[in-house]
């Protein structure tokens, strides 16, 4: 069991954040809230899977979901770590939007892999982990 001590808002915002990746990966693989779920493969955009019937899915993405919650809930444990969780976390999801607009959805490029509501979502993820790192970060920190 992991000892989880969340006293500092960035803190409580890490494992938050971490919580919601976690059960998002878990959701990715569970059938009827992810459809076509029989489609999904390892990794490619062979995979037709998709979560709450928008979000493309595969074994891969699921997993870097689940990776990215046991890593939120972890550096929440202190307030420099859910700090850099949030503000490294955020640069990966908007790395991972650009990288999204960039390549050819039906390529080999797209190995996660990613379609448009994806790629907003990742946006919206990367802005928002910066903005709570920056912001509640600074306080803590303090």
């Amino acid at each position: 069991m992991v000892d989880v001590r969340v006293t500092a808002p960035v803190q409580r915002a890490a494992a938050s954040v971490g919580a919601v990746f976690g059960l998002v990966g878990i959701l990715g693989f569970i059938p009827g809230v992810t459809t076509d779920y029989d489609s999904m493969t390892i990794a490619g955009q062979e995979s037709h899977a998709m979560l709450l019937g928008v979000f493309m899915v595969s074994v891969l993405h699921n997993v870097v979901h689940l990776l990215f919650g046991v890593a939120g809930l972890l550096l929440a444990r202190t307030a420099t770590g859910a700090r850099s969780f949030l503000i490294v976390g955020g640069a990966i999801y908007l790395v991972l939007w650009l990288y999204g607009l960039l390549i050819d959805k039906a390529s080999d490029a797209n190995f996660v892999p990613l379609n448009n509501a994806d790629d907003w979502l990742h946006l919206v993820l990367g802005l928002g982990m910066i903005a709570l790192g920056v912001t509640l970060g600074r306080r803590a920190i303090r």
